[in-house]
């Protein structure tokens, strides 16, 4: 699978290889992600953020006391960034030759369909941690697979968030479009994701030469993995 099939976007504004809409990225805030990260990692951790978007979880780990190097395919959404060092590549070719305490996967990147892709991925993780540092990813949580369904879901701040088109193309993926209003505009992105059960993932791991160590706080959409 290529990520051309594998995710789509739509809407005004530039939208990146992987579907996603940079405008609206730009609009979101955190709901509580930086403080959880933060409790599970070293005080002043440095931080590898690998799909870092337009900064909305980069810019409160900078504010908690983090040195923050923010990683993204897209200059449009880098350009968003203040404060911490970015660098415009993807995951699979990042070659940075350093360590970090701390390499960030999140927004459920390792999901993707395409397992030689997530392999990459994974490689990335290990090839940029410290050999005494972590790698914290994030999943929906296995369970979740067999039970989402198209919802509408409308925020105080007039922003509507739609799941439509959900079909399960095979038993460990899923399909679905989501939909973003704000006033006028309307931005979708088509997706297709894998459930990773701990198994699946655990033995993904390995193959990059990292083993799972728990999760963060007990939300296993929250994995926490170590070098091996």
């Amino acid at each position: 699978m290529t990520s051309r099939r594998l995710y789509h976007g739509t809407g005004p504004g530039t939208i990146t290889p992987d579907g996603c809409a940079v405008d609206h990225y730009a609009m979101l805030t955190p709901k509580g992600e930086p403080e959880h990260i933060h409790a599970a990692i070293p005080e002043g951790a440095s931080i590898l953020e690998l799909g870092s978007g337009t900064g909305r979880i980069t810019h409160s780990l900078l504010a908690l006391g983090h040195e923050v190097v923010a990683v993204d395919e897209s200059p449009e959404m880098l350009s968003h960034i203040r404060g911490a060092e970015t660098v415009c590549s993807s995951i699979q070719s990042l070659a940075l030759h350093r360590k970090f305490d701390v390499v960030l996967l999140m927004s459920f990147v390792v999901e993707t369909a395409d397992d030689g892709l997530r392999q990459a991925f994974l490689r990335a993780c290990r090839e940029h941690v410290a050999d005494d540092g972590c790698v914290i990813l994030q999943r929906q949580p296995p369970e979740w697979y067999d039970t989402i369904q198209p919802f509408e879901r409308a925020g105080d701040d007039g922003r509507v968030v739609r799941m439509t088109e959900v079909s399960r193309p095979e038993p460990h993926l899923l399909h679905a479009t989501m939909e973003y209003t704000v006033g006028e505009r309307k931005w979708t992105h088509s997706f297709v994701s894998r459930r990773l059960d701990d198994d699946f993932l655990e033995a993904a791991l390995g193959e990059a030469g990292l083993t799972m160590s728990g999760f963060l706080n007990g939300d296993r959409g929250w994995v926490r993995a170590v070098p091996r």
